[in-house]
């Protein structure tokens, strides 16, 4: 049975004591998860068949939650927001027509799932607010229980003022329906870690860089397969300075400045354990566009907890402060923050090619 001591405990092993609203979440977490299988469809059960977490990045939203959802004993599933979209919009594809496909998707999606974790839910565009709100409709229904972490409250989604009544009658569900967590501290607790021994942003970009970036390559993959390569992402192909078996090394250009999408991101992010994004000249940052797509590359290169090393012309964190036109900077800052602290602990250190390394540093007299 998950009470509340269980999840405090566990974050405890990670010298995290958790504050005042990080407890309202854990109360409100193990309320949810406090019975087995999905919720009864009753009036009086469904206010309490989600819980919604929202607030500045960083405030410990993921944290909680994913602890909790480590603990639960039940069917479940958690994901990144962007990850559920391409899924969703993959079975549509193939599903035949019908009055309510999106309904009949939701539901064939949902099936096996007692426990629902999105990651970072969003809406920023009317597309993927129909689809969200036929979801969330039909997954209460089911039952199913659903936990949400968010930079947004409820009333800010989707704040689009041409589209943003069409949202209300979602809105008001999750109001209705979720118990509503804000996450209010002060305290970035990303910004608190120490920096890592390798470092992983550089700049300017002179030969120093050139040669740290050669030596990381090197240290993961060896330098028989520093040459470059083309490979694909998302079915088109992109031209990558090289391509190990856990670690790829791009230019930003080619990444961000070029038309890509999230889907690029999250195929590569499939492929590839880490990611070396070189020659990020930030003048190019100046262009919505191109800032929302490297917004979307640490998003997807985060959740999965891959390497993220980054060579510019002049420190990144600097160039992206203060700057507008894209959504949740405050969210990369944040995370960028954290990507490079030692208590970031990234898959690709967990490869073959890094363990390799380790074992020849350590065999050296």
């Amino acid at each position: 049975m998950l009470d509340e001591a269980r999840i405090v405990n566990a974050l405890a092993a990670r010298d995290i004591v958790p504050d005042a609203s990080q407890r309202d979440a854990i109360a409100a977490l193990v309320t949810l998860l406090g019975t087995n299988g999905r919720r009864a469809k009753s009036g009086a059960m469904l206010a309490h068949q989600g819980v919604y977490c929202y607030g500045l990045p960083g405030r410990g939203k993921s944290l909680v939650v994913d602890t909790a959802f480590e603990l639960a004993s039940c069917r479940k599933r958690r994901l990144h927001f962007h990850e559920f979209l391409r899924e969703m919009n993959r079975r549509l594809v193939s599903e035949p027509r019908g009055d309510d496909r999106l309904g009949s998707v939701s539901r064939q999606w949902l099936d096996g799932v007692d426990l629902l974790c999105f990651d970072e839910f969003h809406v920023h565009d009317i597309a993927d607010a129909f689809l969200m709100g036929r979801f969330l409709d039909t997954a209460i229904g089911l039952g199913t229980r659903i936990v949400l972490t968010s930079n947004y409250a409820p009333d800010a989604l989707l704040s689009d003022p041409e589209f943003h009544e069409r949202f209300l009658p979602t809105i008001e569900q999750i109001k209705r329906c979720f118990t509503v967590i804000h996450f209010d501290g002060s305290r970035d607790y990303r910004f608190d870690g120490e920096e890592a021994s390798l470092p992983h942003f550089f700049a300017p970009l002179d030969a120093a860089t050139s040669d740290a970036l050669l030596q990381i390559f090197a240290r993961y993959e060896g330098s028989e397969t520093l040459e470059p390569a083309t490979i694909s992402a998302a079915g088109r192909p992109l031209a990558a300075r090289a391509a190990g078996a856990a670690l790829l090394w791009a230019d930003f250009e080619s990444l961000c400045v070029a038309s890509r999408s999230h889907l690029d991101y999250l195929d590569l992010a499939e492929q590839w354990h880490g990611l070396i994004l070189d020659k990020v000249h930030t003048e190019w940052l100046a262009r919505s566009p191109t800032l929302q797509r490297l917004i979307w590359l640490v998003d997807i290169f985060y959740d999965r907890k891959h390497a993220l090393f980054i060579a510019s012309d002049q420190p990144i964190e600097a160039a992206l402060s203060g700057l507008e036109g894209a959504h949740d900077l405050s969210r990369t800052l944040s995370r960028l923050a954290e990507m490079q602290s030692r208590g970031y602990l990234s898959t690709l250190d967990g490869t073959a090619g890094a363990a390799g390394v380790a074992a020849q540093t350590v065999a050296q007299p």
